[in-house]
């Protein structure tokens, strides 16, 4: 299966969360990319979107490998493998983990502008990203959420590797992925048009979710 766009990615994803529908729920994009995705989401679920910022931790040398990432709340999550592959110091870890924390500040404030983010104590929390291929991102925002207070952590994709789809199982209470292609070698092959999300789009999409209250 390959999706037209984001927001077909959403539409579809919805269809396939659509049990959700009717319990407090909020819906959580992963900037950028996921934003798009979630918005169509949150709006047939009629749930209120937030994101949910986490970076990687890129091995020095090799930024596209992931070592870790970090999210909102202090919550650090490392690759034992690449770590132990890359020879990685401890302090070298703290410098990239305090580089990209310090991101994770900017990145929100830039997104949510003044307004304070989703409350998640005691509610489902539905967190959307456009795909998954190593889901150190994804893993990261799951336990974001639960160290919110959500109640119940879904994570809902409309592509991904089914080893880490099967992965992430670990740390969400459901995992929906619409497809699995094999072989699998990018997020971007389930696409027709993977263009990059421009940070104005996202900030846009929660200002336009807001108003639909």
């Amino acid at each position: 299966m390959q999706l037209k766009d984001r927001d077909e990615a959403g539409s579809r994803l919805a269809r396939a969360l659509a049990h959700y529908r009717g319990r407090d729920v909020v819906v959580l994009g992963l900037p950028r990319g996921g934003v798009p995705v979630a918005f169509q989401v949150a709006l047939a679920l009629d749930a209120p979107l937030d994101v949910i910022v986490v970076r990687k931790l890129g091995l020095p040398g090799h930024p596209e490998l992931a070592m870790g990432a970090i999210g909102e709340g202090g919550v650090l999550v490392t690759n034992s493998d690449v770590l132990a592959q890359g020879r990685v110091s401890s302090p070298a870890l703290a410098e990239a983990e305090a580089r990209e924390r310090d991101e994770v500040l900017r990145r929100a404030r830039r997104f949510r502008g003044d307004n304070p983010p989703q409350p998640l104590t005691g509610r489902v929390v539905i967190i959307v990203d456009d795909g998954v291929a190593t889901g150190a991102t994804a893993r990261a925002a799951c336990l974001v959420a639960r160290a919110r207070g959500a109640a119940e952590v879904v994570l809902g994709v409309p592509v991904g590797a089914a080893d880490t789809v099967a992965e992430l199982g670990q740390v969400a209470d459901e995992v929906i992925c619409l497809s699995t292609p094999e072989p699998f070698w990018a997020v971007g092959q389930g696409y027709r048009d993977f263009d990059q999300v421009d940070d104005s789009v996202v900030v846009a999409l929660l200002d336009e979710a807001r108003r639909r209250g």
